[in-house]
């Protein structure tokens, strides 16, 4: 039987999939102004700046410019971690909630290699008695 976080766990997962969905269908399928954008970048790139370019229209070019693996990082990596941390709220034990989160991750793999060599320090002092 599952309880009341993990039920929100499961709505929250369902939605974000549902919004993410929506964000990739305007993107890549209604935005206009975008592909506008782009297509002016490809068709007139020019060598130096226009003197009466403004600073937002020269950011949005450097931007454009940038790899699509670039994109894809800086967008799929803050993703990713949110959908993990949203399937964790599903799992049954509330003590592993968060767990998927990389600092989160980092901070429990480290505490538990500095858990072992204390562990290990402790019993390499431990002297051994004849009886």
């Amino acid at each position: 039987m599952m309880n009341f976080r993990q039920r929100m766990g499961w709505i929250g997962v369902g939605l974000y999939l549902l919004a993410s969905a929506a964000a990739f269908y305007y993107v890549f399928e209604i935005n206009e102004t975008y592909n506008k954008l782009a297509l002016e970048h490809i068709q007139q790139h020019p060598k130096e700046p226009q003197e009466g370019a403004t600073w937002t229209h020269s950011l949005k070019v450097r931007l454009l410019s940038l790899p699509f693996w670039l994109w894809t990082i800086i967008f799929l990596i803050p993703y990713l971690q949110m959908f993990l941390f949203l399937y964790s709220c599903t799992r049954a034990d509330p003590k592993t909630v968060g767990y998927c989160i990389i600092p989160i991750c980092l901070a429990v793999i480290c505490n538990r290699h500095q858990t072992f060599v204390k562990a290990s320090n402790q019993i390499s002092r431990l002297q051994l008695i004849d009886t």
